[in-house]
């Protein structure tokens, strides 16, 4: 092996861009953006966050973006720590999921939801966060028959605690243990 050649592998490891750092600057008060603004960051942040989650083969993560979009944009929901989130469901989900009903329903075995979430650096930039997926199973009756999961902004598995993501699902017990978007930003049943 030649001199040049560890440098050559630095150099080529430090040009791929699977894994380069984005930036995505955002305005001091990430609550008071307006849909331009959340528009922008989104647009900065996609190709981004979809290469991540895809890196690693991931099933769900190949597919979910050819799913119906819950909301019309990502937003700050107060949960999975303030981030900004953009839901996704399968076929299977995406009629009942979009009535973003509550009382007495469950959605259908092979359901899938897929929420991106996009955080915030202390430097005010936006940063991947995990893609999180739900999945209604008929096995797991003390989950309330979901299957939670997930893939880290590197595409590999997130190591997800079920009875962790219950715990707080479980007060979600008017719609089926699912969280909805906000009202302001879910997107109309078609």
């Amino acid at each position: 092996m030649t001199r040049l050649a560890p440098l050559t592998l630095v150099a080529a490891l430090l040009a791929a861009p699977a894994f380069a750092e984005e930036t995505c600057p955002l305005p001091a008060d990430r609550y008071d953006m307006d849909a331009a603004a959340i528009d922008a960051m989104y647009d900065c942040m996609s190709a981004w966050m979809i290469e991540g989650y895809q890196s690693g083969g991931d099933e769900v993560a190949m597919a979910y973006r050819d799913w119906t979009q819950a909301s019309i944009r990502p937003a700050v929901a107060g949960v999975h720590g303030e981030r900004f989130l953009n839901t996704f469901v399968n076929e299977i989900a995406a009629e009942q999921y979009l009535q973003f009903a509550e009382g007495e329903f469950e959605m259908p075995v092979g359901s899938v939801l897929a929420k991106e979430m996009i955080g915030v650096r202390d430097n005010g930039n936006a940063r991947r966060a995990p893609l999180l997926i739900m999945t209604k199973v008929d096995d797991a009756p003390e989950t309330d028959n979901w299957r939670y999961s997930g893939v880290q902004p590197t595409g590999q598995a997130l190591r997800v605690s079920q009875s962790f993501c219950h715990d707080c699902h479980v007060n979600f017990d008017a719609s089926d243990s699912m969280g909805y978007p906000l009202e302001e930003v879910r997107a109309a049943a078609n």
